[in-house]
C-alpha cells in the first residue's frame, strides 16, 4: 500500500530516497522548510570566497556541466558575474529537442565561453537505449551515466579541480540531505543512486553474461563506452577534483531562474506542451525524458513527472495539494503516443515487445492484478485499472534487480 505525503503529493515508494515523519510529511517538504530560515547572504559570501580561491592565471577556473537548460544558463551566468573563466561540458545523447539544441549551442555565443560537447556514436546510443530499457527499465540510463561521467573525465584531463553543479536533485525533490550538510558530488552517489548500481561494464557483452542477460547482448565493448568510464581515485586525487552544488549557496528557484534567463539571454522553453506533464521548461536536452522515459517510471513505480512537478509547486506555494492531485489525474497515466512512436522507430522495437518487457519491472508493492488488468491505489482514494497484463512480473528474475 502506497502512502502519500500529507502536505505535497510525494509517494513513499519513490525513485528518490524519501522518508515520512510522524505527521505524514515527507523529507522533501521538511528540507524545503529549511530555506526561509537560512542566511543566504552569508552563504553566497562563503561561495564567492571559496570559488575565488580556485582562480588561476593559466587554466580554466571552474568546469560547469551543462545541458543548455535554464539551470545551465543560470549557473554560467552566476560564474561569469563573479569574473571567473568557466569551461562548459555537455553530454549529448542524440535526442535533443530542436529548441533545446539551439539553447545549448547558443551558450558559447551569449557567454563567450569555451564549450566541449561529447557526442557518443549514434549506433552506440541506440544500443544503449535498448539495453538500458531491457536491463533496468530505463531507456535513458546512458544519459544519467554520461551527464555524471564526461564532466569528471574532462576535469581530470584539463586539470580543473572545481566543478559546479546546479541543484542536488535528490535533496531538492526527496530531502535526501539537509541544506546544513553542504553536500558535494561523490562517485558513490553517482553509482548507487544516479546509475542505480549499474556501471558501463554491465552493458558490454561480457557484463551482460555476468548479469545472466547474455540473450540481449548488443556487441558493445569497452572502447565503445569510453565516454562512460569514470576516472579512478588516483586520477581524481591528483587533480583534487571536487563538485559543488550551487543550490547550497543561494536560494534556488528553477521557475524564477528560467524567467530571468529568458529575459536576459533569450533562452527558450519547449515550443509545444509535453504529453505527460504541465511544465514546459524542464528536460529539453532529451525529448524522451518527459515522455517515454517518464512513462516507464509510472509503469514501474506508479507515478510520474507530473507528481514530481506538483510536489515542487505545492512546496513553493504555486498550487494547492488538491490542484496537484488534479495534475496527477490528468497526466501521470498518459501513454505518450507521439513520443512512444518516435522511440520505438528509433530503436527498432514493437509496441508489444515494449509493453511486455516493461511489465516485468512493475513494483509489486504498487501494482496488483485484477481481472487481467494492472491496478493500483491512487492518492485520491480510489483504485484504478491502468491497462492489460502483458507479463506477470511475480516470478520475473529481472524484477529483482535494481529498477529504480
Amino acid at each position: 500500500m502506497v502512502a502519500y505525503c500529507s502536505r505535497c503529493v510525494c509517494p513513499d515508494i519513490s525513485a528518490v530516497p524519501t522518508a515520512f515523519d510522524e505527521d505524514g510529511v515527507c523529507t522533501g517538504c521538511r528540507v524545503h522548510d529549511q530555506k526561509p530560515d537560512l542566511n543566504w547572504d552569508e552563504r553566497w559570501e562563503e561561495f564567492k570566497e571559496l570559488v575565488q580561491s580556485y582562480k588561476t592565471d593559466n587554466n580554466y577556473d571552474i568546469l560547469i556541466p551543462v545541458s543548455g537548460g535554464k539551470d545551465s544558463y543560470f549557473q554560467t551566468h552566476k560564474i561569469i558575474e563573479l569574473g571567473l573563466k568557466p569551461l562548459l561540458v555537455t553530454y549529448h545523447a542524440n535526442n535533443y529537442l530542436p529548441e533545446g539544441e539551439e539553447n545549448m549551442l547558443r551558450m558559447r555565443e551569449v557567454f563567450d565561453v569555451d564549450h566541449i560537447v561529447v557526442r557518443p556514436g549514434v549506433d552506440t546510443l541506440i544500443k544503449m537505449n535498448r539495453l538500458g530499457f531491457k536491463v533496468q527499465g530505463d531507456n535513458n540510463w546512458h544519459g544519467h551515466c554520461g551527464i555524471f561521467t564526461t564532466p569528471i573525465q574532462v576535469a581530470v584531463r584539463y586539470k580543473i579541480p572545481l566543478i559546479l553543479w546546479g541543484e542536488h536533485g535528490f535533496m531538492d525533490l526527496g530531502g535526501m540531505y539537509s541544506y546544513n550538510d553542504f553536500v558535494e558530488f561523490t562517485a558513490k552517489h553517482r553509482l548507487e543512486h544516479s546509475l542505480r548500481g549499474y556501471d558501463w561494464y554491465d552493458f558490454t557483452d561480457e557484463g551482460l553474461e555476468k548479469l545472466g542477460m547474455g540473450d540481449i547482448k548488443e556487441g558493445l565493448t569497452s572502447k565503445d563506452l569510453l565516454w562512460a568510464q569514470y576516472p579512478n581515485d588516483e586520477e581524481i586525487d591528483e587533480v583534487g577534483v571536487r563538485g559543488l552544488y550551487l543550490s547550497n549557496y543561494l536560494n534556488w528557484n528553477g521557475e524564477e531562474n528560467s524567467k530571468m534567463m529568458v529575459e536576459k539571454y533569450g533562452w527558450e522553453p519547449a515550443r509545444q506542451p509535453f504529453e505527460r506533464t504541465y511544465r514546459t521548461f524542464s528536460n529539453l536536452d532529451d525529448m524522451h525524458e518527459n515522455g517515454i522515459h517518464d512513462y516507464m517510471k509510472f509503469v514501474k513505480l506508479g507515478y510520474g513527472r507530473a507528481t514530481d512537478h506538483a510536489c515542487k509547486d505545492i512546496r513553493g506555494g504555486k498550487m494547492t495539494r488538491d490542484e496537484g492531485i488534479e495534475m496527477i489525474k490528468k497526466y501521470d497515466a498518459v501513454k505518450p503516443r507521439r513520443d512512444l512512436e518516435r522511440w520505438l522507430d528509433y530503436v527498432g522495437m514493437s509496441e508489444e515487445e515494449f509493453d511486455c518487457t516493461l511489465d516485468g519491472f512493475r513494483n509489486p508493492a504498487v501494482w496488483r492484478i485484477e481481472n487481467n488488468e494492472w491496478v493500483k491505489d491512487n492518492i485520491w482514494g480510489e483504485p484504478s485499472a491502468y491497462g492489460p497484463v502483458y507479463q506477470d512480473n511475480t516470478n520475473n528474475v529481472r524484477n529483482n534487480k535494481k529498477v529504480g
